[in-house]
């Protein structure tokens, strides 16, 4: 029996959340999880691409914390619960989703394959996943298909450009506006540096071997000033949804008195992020800042949490801490590397499965019944 037959055997494992592709080429069964995604991603990808998507800021201490908080907290599962039918389904923001499961916005996606911002679209709208992005999503919506699709903007300049962005969105089919808040500067990020990296290349990817370099458009360098949206302040929040009547998000939160300060300015809800450890040196893991901001907010607050989710079990735990669903983003670009769309969708499917069987061995039939009983901080 071949192993693509046999785990389509095992389906019935993790019925009612989504299942594997209709055909699944046997090369997609080879990796087990999200780690040997990118083991394969790393060895199609060029040097270049790779050292973008998998590095972070400086020393990266911010990028191992992201895993390392994992590490950190551990489980308390409870027993004799029903969990003959374990359900994903969350309701966010007045959606309702089949999974807490959603797709990170990450800059530089062309530099895995060609047309990829398209393709992560296109798995997001086959695995019925909300999306957030910037770019990608608009021939899908253009044909009327039913996309989840939230936006992303590091902010405007001005207040005219922040409403009238809100209303393009609102009016393109946008769910909500994620607003990004830790982008105020180019980082310092060394791999980029050693690379002699060109920030161009996000948009037209890496040329390829034997075709000429273009002049660069944006070389990396060593703590190089670069400005994006060092003027922003919170009055960015009302000047959205002044322009539309969809939520504001905003991501990129990880102080306590943040996340109290975006609500009382109007977020509907708040990302805990550190940009993937790509852009702050020495920050806390989110998981580690996302009880301190749940406490500020309140019970009525509504938390996303992004950066290191790797596996089910980290999904659990960010739930139980306080999110009501978590974004991935390089965890889908690994699939995109190893597979192109079908591996997207591949690991969508496994996250999606390795968290119901997490839920199920847990005692959690469903998200409502996970709370911060569920884990405990490990000691030392």
């Amino acid at each position: 029996m071949k192993r693509r037959d046999l785990v389509r055997n095992l389906v019935g494992l993790v019925a009612g959340s989504p299942l594997l592709p209709a055909e699944v080429p046997d090369e997609l069964m080879g990796p087990v999880n999200v780690h040997e995604f990118e083991e394969v991603a790393k060895r199609k990808m060029h040097k270049l691409a790779y050292d973008f998507i998998a590095g972070g800021v400086e020393d990266e201490y911010t990028l191992r914390a992201n895993r390392e908080a994992y590490g950190k907290f551990a489980l308390r599962p409870r027993v004799m619960t029903d969990v003959s039918n374990v359900s994903l389904e969350v309701d966010l923001l007045g959606m309702k989703l089949a999974s807490p499961i959603l797709i990170a916005p990450t800059g530089g996606k062309n530099l895995v394959i060609e047309s990829a911002d398209e393709k992560v679209a296109a798995a997001a709208l086959a695995f019925k996943t909300l999306i957030c992005s910037a770019t990608g999503v608009q021939k899908i919506l253009e044909k009327g298909e039913p996309l989840l699709w939230w936006s992303n903007t590091i902010g405007a300049a001005t207040k005219a450009q922040a409403r009238g962005y809100a209303r393009r969105i609102e009016d393109g089919g946008g769910r909500a506006i994620t607003l990004t808040v830790d982008n105020q500067y180019q980082s310092n990020r060394d791999r980029n540096n050693r690379n002699r990296f060109d920030y161009g290349y996000m948009q037209t990817g890496v040329p390829k071997e034997g075709e000429p370099k273009p002049v660069p458009k944006s070389p990396a360098l060593p703590a190089m000033w670069q400005p994006h949206t060092p003027q922003m302040t919170w009055e960015q929040i009302s000047w959205l949804k002044e322009g539309a009547k969809i939520p504001v998000i905003v991501k990129g939160i990880i102080h306590p008195e943040d996340a109290a300060l975006a609500v009382k300015h109007g977020a509907d809800a708040i990302v805990v992020s550190n940009h993937g450890g790509r852009q702050r040196a020495g920050v806390m893991g989110p998981l580690e800042a996302l009880p301190g901001g749940v406490d500020a907010v309140g019970e009525n607050g509504h938390f996303v949490l992004d950066g290191g989710l790797r596996r089910g079990t980290d999904i659990l735990k960010a739930m139980a801490l306080g999110a009501k669903a978590v974004l991935v983003g390089r965890a889908p670009l690994w699939g995109l590397g190893a597979f192109g769309q079908p591996g997207v969708e591949r690991v969508l499917w496994m996250l999606n499965a390795e968290l119901k069987l997490a839920m199920a061995l847990a005692g959690m039939a469903k998200p409502g019944d996970i709370t911060r009983t569920l884990v405990t901080r490990k000691l030392g």
